[in-house]
């Protein structure tokens, strides 16, 4: 079955609301295995609705509409199917009694408007929806299925799991399943990783694409089966082939972080961790502290901004600042070793750089950031030049400290 979704909605295309409902459709029909081809945004206006509907319904076999079923007049999913389809709307006596129960349960005056959301096209059935006034629309009309959701993810999501996927079940949607399985890796571009699996790239079942976000690439295997367990069976072999590559950069799988992953072996081999932090201002003690657990190995963490806190609070001497300036492999290297020694920690970690949007030079720029891990005596600094705005650029130095980190901790104890 092939899906196409509409959302509708003028706050989406100005920028006012973010459209959540179209991740989480994604995910849910991918796990049903019905393909989603495309995705509009249309603003609320009929015709463009109409229209938007009129295309979707010539290519695909389930049209899913979010949004425009409530009272007001710009509320128009219903008129733009029934236009599009050239069906009247007729008062169904389940999305009547949706509508009266909400404002009965709540004890509140409904105003006739509210009766609008009682109105179907000809033929159609009510989705319950105990969490709004607006019953869902389902209809069948000449070998095609439409849905029509209400837009609040709080009423979108539970009529989506609760009642548009069994009805898809029975319609017999579910010939095959969609599975995927990310790949997060860290310590490498997005070019480079491409490079090493270009030839990977054409498969066509399992799929294999790379995804990059500030500091980290996923790549994503996708199968199509009739079971889950025949679409891993798909998946494991490339895989194991991408790792046989990657392997040294590969971090984790799916909803893996770096700060996850790091806390899990620290915890696991109760390591315990310390940070200084000058450009970062904190991000990586933010980070490492919203693992649950985390008090097991983080001791705590400095902000040393000025030269002044470095000197007092880590033991960063006067004459290296001096002589190489706060943002230096040195300084770095001496903040690491300060902290550690500071909280008493098996690891610590120290981070200095140029954020932006000022203060750097020509032999220093701006996104130049060195970042020095002492782990047990042992010191190493990595130097790294980051490109993009100043948040980004904290945001990438954090996730380079926490590939650093990670990298350390496999390399420098058994496994």
């Amino acid at each position: 079955m092939q899906a196409e979704a509409i959302f509708t909605g003028t706050e989406m295309l100005l920028g006012q609301i973010v459209n959540t409902n179209a991740a989480f459709l994604g995910r849910e029909l991918a796990a049903a295995g019905i393909s989603l081809y495309r995705q509009v945004v249309v603003g609320d206006n009929l015709e463009r609705i109409r229209e938007a509907i009129d295309n979707a319904r010539r290519r695909a076999d389930l049209i899913i509409v979010s949004g425009g079923l409530g009272p007001t007049e710009d509320d128009l999913s219903r008129e733009a199917l029934t236009a599009a389809l050239g069906l009247p709307l007729v008062e169904d006596p389940a999305a009547r009694e949706n509508v009266t129960r909400y404002f009965a349960a709540r004890q509140r005056p409904m105003t006739p408007n509210n009766l609008k959301q009682a109105l179907l096209p000809a033929g159609a059935r009510a989705l319950d929806n105990p969490h709004g006034t607006a019953a869902g629309i389902f209809l069948e009309h000449e070998g095609k299925v439409y849905a029509l959701l209400p837009g609040p993810p709080r009423e979108f999501e539970p009529m989506v799991t609760n009642q548009l996927l069994p009805r898809l079940e029975l319609y017999g949607a579910r010939r095959e399943i969609i599975l995927s399985r990310a790949l997060k890796i860290a310590g490498m571009g997005e070019a480079a990783v491409e490079q090493t699996v270009k030839d990977l790239l054409h498969c066509e079942n399992p799929t294999l694409a790379p995804l990059a976000k500030p500091g980290e690439v996923t790549l994503r295997l996708t199968a199509r089966a009739e079971s889950p367990e025949a679409a891993r069976a798909l998946i494991d072999p490339l895989e194991a082939t991408i790792r046989e590559r990657l392997g040294e950069y590969i971090f984790g799988t799916d909803d893996d972080t770096l700060e996850g992953v790091t806390g899990t072996i620290l915890a696991a081999r109760k390591l315990t961790l310390a940070v200084a932090e000058s450009c970062t201002g904190g991000l990586l003690a933010h980070r490492v502290t919203n693992i649950p657990g985390s008090s097991d190995y983080f001791l705590g963490g400095m902000v040393t901004y000025s030269n002044e806190a470095k000197v007092k609070f880590l033991g960063v001497e006067p004459e290296a600042l001096a002589a190489h300036g706060a943002v230096s492999p040195e300084v770095a290297a001496a903040m690491a070793r300060g902290v550690r020694q500071a909280m008493g920690t098996d690891i610590g970690i120290g981070i200095t750089g140029i954020a932006g949007p000022g203060g750097g030079s020509e032999e220093k720029p701006v996104g130049l950031v060195y970042l020095g891990i002492d782990f047990r005596g042992r010191v190493e600094v990595r130097r790294e030049l980051f490109m993009g705005q100043r948040e980004s650029i904290k945001w990438q130095s954090t996730q380079s400290a926490l590939y650093l980190l990670w990298r350390s901790l496999w390399e420098q104890l058994p496994q």
